[in-house]
């Protein structure tokens, strides 16, 4: 009998069967999850995924999943440490438990595809670059211009025709725009940041 590939029909079916063994298999154990907190983690999830990028609002968020603000913050912790999320916190700000994040993304654009039927483009732009810098072992954090902050460079992300109008009062930045095959000045193509690491 011949040995066929998985094909990419599989592959989400095989990404969210990951999600769902860490939530109910991995946390449970590790965060003595219940059925009902493991369900409220999937809709906390599902949340995320469907945003362009996810701004929380920890308030709203807590009382629409009918859970403390305390639990919140716990979880999204707990989802980071997994792996399944990354948050980006203000640039000046300490990482803690109990702080709000400014925006959370899934941990990677393969997770976007699994997720949710039509992903936004622009949230996977972001995703896609904020998980190579994390992994290049860089620190960012969300400046008040631009995307991201990280060895003092502002990144504004975006498409062939991005420019650099929200960053261009920064002393440092740069523009890293999808769709361009090669770069020019400031300007970068977003594939050669998956040379990151």
């Amino acid at each position: 009998m011949p040995i066929t590939a998985e094909g990419e029909k599989e592959y989400p079916i095989k990404l969210n069967q990951i999600i769902n063994a860490v939530i109910e298999t991995d946390l449970a154990f590790i965060a003595s999850y219940g059925p009902g907190t493991a369900l409220k983690v999937k809709k906390l999830i599902a949340v995320i995924a469907e945003s362009v990028p996810f701004k929380p609002n920890i308030s709203a968020l807590a009382q629409k999943l009918d859970i403390s603000r305390d639990s919140l913050y716990t979880y999204i912790s707990q989802l980071t440490q997994a792996r399944i999320i990354n948050t980006l916190q203000a640039s000046g700000k300490g990482i803690s438990t109990l702080q709000k994040p400014e925006k959370i993304y899934l941990e990677n654009t393969n997770l976007s595809y699994a997720l949710t039927s039509s992903p936004d483009i622009g949230n996977l732009r972001e995703t896609f670059l904020f998980n190579q810098l994390q992994n290049a072992g860089l620190v960012v954090s969300a400046p008040k211009e631009g995307d991201f902050l990280t060895e003092g460079y502002h990144i504004e992300v975006g498409g062939k025709n991005k420019t650099a109008k929200q960053v261009k009062a920064t002393e440092k930045h740069i523009i890293v725009a999808d769709e361009i095959e090669i770069g020019i000045g400031t300007k970068i193509p977003l594939w050669l940041f998956g040379f990151m690491y």
